[in-house]
Protein backbone atom coordinates (compact mmCIF):
# COMPACT_ATOMS: atom_id res chain seq x y z
CA UNK A 1 0.00 0.00 0.00
CA UNK A 2 1.82 3.18 -1.14
CA UNK A 3 1.91 6.05 1.34
CA UNK A 4 -0.72 8.70 0.63
CA UNK A 5 -2.95 11.11 2.55
CA UNK A 6 -4.90 9.69 5.52
CA UNK A 7 -2.63 6.69 6.05
CA UNK A 8 -0.73 5.92 9.23
CA UNK A 9 2.96 5.35 8.62
CA UNK A 10 5.37 3.72 11.07
CA UNK A 11 9.06 4.27 10.37
CA UNK A 12 12.49 4.18 11.97
CA UNK A 13 14.95 6.95 11.22
CA UNK A 14 18.34 8.37 11.95
CA UNK A 15 19.23 12.01 11.33
CA UNK A 16 22.69 13.27 10.38
CA UNK A 17 23.86 16.88 10.29
CA UNK A 18 26.08 18.62 7.72
CA UNK A 19 29.20 17.12 9.36
CA UNK A 20 27.71 13.60 9.07
CA UNK A 21 27.20 13.35 12.87
CA UNK A 22 24.15 11.32 13.94
CA UNK A 23 22.03 13.76 15.96
CA UNK A 24 18.97 11.56 16.52
CA UNK A 25 18.11 7.88 16.01
CA UNK A 26 14.84 6.02 16.67
CA UNK A 27 16.34 2.53 16.45
CA UNK A 28 16.26 0.82 19.81
CA UNK A 29 12.82 2.27 20.56
CA UNK A 30 9.34 2.29 19.08
CA UNK A 31 9.10 3.35 15.43
CA UNK A 32 7.73 6.84 14.85
CA UNK A 33 4.06 6.94 13.75
CA UNK A 34 2.34 9.80 11.94
CA UNK A 35 -0.78 10.50 9.89
CA UNK A 36 0.37 11.27 6.34
CA UNK A 37 -0.82 14.54 4.83
CA UNK A 38 -1.59 16.26 8.13
CA UNK A 39 1.71 18.06 8.84
CA UNK A 40 2.73 15.80 11.73
CA UNK A 41 6.35 15.62 10.53
CA UNK A 42 8.60 18.08 8.72
CA UNK A 43 7.52 18.91 5.17
CA UNK A 44 10.63 17.61 3.39
CA UNK A 45 10.38 14.22 5.07
CA UNK A 46 6.65 13.89 4.41
CA UNK A 47 7.24 14.71 0.72
CA UNK A 48 10.00 12.07 0.52
CA UNK A 49 7.73 9.41 2.10
CA UNK A 50 4.86 10.02 -0.36
CA UNK A 51 4.36 6.93 -2.55
CA UNK A 52 6.76 4.71 -0.56
CA UNK A 53 5.79 1.26 0.76
CA UNK A 54 6.39 -0.80 3.90
CA UNK A 55 9.87 -2.32 3.67
CA UNK A 56 11.36 0.62 1.73
CA UNK A 57 14.64 2.06 2.97
CA UNK A 58 16.05 5.31 1.63
CA UNK A 59 17.97 8.47 2.48
CA UNK A 60 16.84 12.04 1.89
CA UNK A 61 18.57 15.35 2.52
CA UNK A 62 16.25 18.12 3.69
CA UNK A 63 17.15 21.82 3.61
CA UNK A 64 16.10 24.19 6.43
CA UNK A 65 13.15 25.61 4.44
CA UNK A 66 11.53 22.13 4.44
CA UNK A 67 12.79 21.11 7.89
CA UNK A 68 12.87 23.35 10.99
CA UNK A 69 13.22 26.68 9.20
CA UNK A 70 16.05 29.21 9.25
CA UNK A 71 17.63 30.32 12.51
CA UNK A 72 16.04 33.54 13.74
CA UNK A 73 18.67 35.84 15.26
CA UNK A 74 16.02 37.65 17.34
CA UNK A 75 14.89 34.42 19.06
CA UNK A 76 16.87 35.06 22.26
CA UNK A 77 14.70 35.72 25.32
CA UNK A 78 15.62 36.49 28.93
CA UNK A 79 13.75 34.33 31.44
CA UNK A 80 14.02 33.82 35.20
CA UNK A 81 16.24 30.80 35.92
CA UNK A 82 13.51 29.38 38.18
CA UNK A 83 11.39 28.81 35.02
CA UNK A 84 13.99 26.50 33.45
CA UNK A 85 13.23 22.80 33.94
CA UNK A 86 15.63 19.89 33.54
CA UNK A 87 18.65 20.65 35.74
CA UNK A 88 19.65 22.37 38.97
CA UNK A 89 22.70 24.21 37.59
CA UNK A 90 22.68 25.72 34.11
CA UNK A 91 25.50 26.36 31.64
CA UNK A 92 25.48 27.77 28.11
CA UNK A 93 24.64 25.07 25.54
CA UNK A 94 22.37 23.03 27.83
CA UNK A 95 18.82 22.25 26.70
CA UNK A 96 16.06 23.32 29.08
CA UNK A 97 12.31 23.02 29.02
CA UNK A 98 10.10 26.05 29.64
CA UNK A 99 6.33 26.30 29.97
CA UNK A 100 4.74 28.58 27.34
CA UNK A 101 1.18 29.53 26.41
CA UNK A 102 1.44 26.85 23.69
CA UNK A 103 2.63 24.21 26.17
CA UNK A 104 6.13 22.95 27.06
CA UNK A 105 8.98 23.96 24.74
CA UNK A 106 12.68 23.09 24.54
CA UNK A 107 15.15 25.97 24.48
CA UNK A 108 18.94 26.16 24.45
CA UNK A 109 20.59 28.16 27.24
CA UNK A 110 22.74 30.89 25.66
CA UNK A 111 23.96 32.76 28.77
CA UNK A 112 23.42 32.37 32.52
CA UNK A 113 23.33 35.20 35.08
CA UNK A 114 22.49 35.18 38.79
CA UNK A 115 18.69 35.24 38.45
CA UNK A 116 18.06 35.24 34.69
CA UNK A 117 19.17 33.22 31.69
CA UNK A 118 19.17 34.13 28.02
CA UNK A 119 17.61 31.26 26.05
CA UNK A 120 17.51 30.58 22.33
CA UNK A 121 13.96 29.66 21.30
CA UNK A 122 14.97 28.44 17.83
CA UNK A 123 14.45 24.72 17.30
CA UNK A 124 17.83 23.07 18.01
CA UNK A 125 17.95 21.89 14.36
CA UNK A 126 16.80 25.20 12.82
CA UNK A 127 19.05 26.43 10.02
CA UNK A 128 20.57 23.00 9.47
CA UNK A 129 20.51 20.79 6.39
CA UNK A 130 19.66 17.31 7.64
CA UNK A 131 20.01 13.86 6.09
CA UNK A 132 17.45 11.26 7.15
CA UNK A 133 17.98 7.51 6.77
CA UNK A 134 14.47 6.03 6.71
CA UNK A 135 13.11 2.49 7.08
CA UNK A 136 9.34 2.27 6.46
CA UNK A 137 8.01 -0.37 8.87
CA UNK A 138 4.25 -0.33 8.19
CA UNK A 139 1.57 1.56 6.26
CA UNK A 140 -2.13 1.25 7.09
CA UNK A 141 -5.37 3.09 6.52
CA UNK A 142 -6.13 5.60 9.27
CA UNK A 143 -9.25 5.20 11.39
CA UNK A 144 -11.96 7.87 11.19
CA UNK A 145 -10.99 8.94 14.72
CA UNK A 146 -7.33 9.42 13.69
CA UNK A 147 -8.39 11.51 10.69
CA UNK A 148 -10.73 13.60 12.86
CA UNK A 149 -7.96 14.17 15.43
CA UNK A 150 -5.28 14.79 12.79
CA UNK A 151 -2.73 12.34 14.22
CA UNK A 152 -1.94 8.62 14.55
CA UNK A 153 -3.00 6.67 17.64
CA UNK A 154 -1.44 3.55 19.16
CA UNK A 155 2.21 2.45 19.34
CA UNK A 156 4.54 5.24 18.21
CA UNK A 157 1.61 7.66 17.91
CA UNK A 158 -0.54 9.80 20.20
CA UNK A 159 -2.15 8.35 23.32
CA UNK A 160 -5.29 9.94 24.77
Amino acid sequence: MPIEKNQVVLFHYSVRDEQDNVVEDSHGGEPNAYLHGHGGIIKGLEEALEGRDAGDTFSVTVTPDKAYGPRKPDAIQRVPIKHLMGAKRWKAGMVAQVQTEQGPRHVVVAKVGHKFADVDTNHPMAGRTLTFDIEVIDVRAATSEEIAHGHAHGPGGHHH
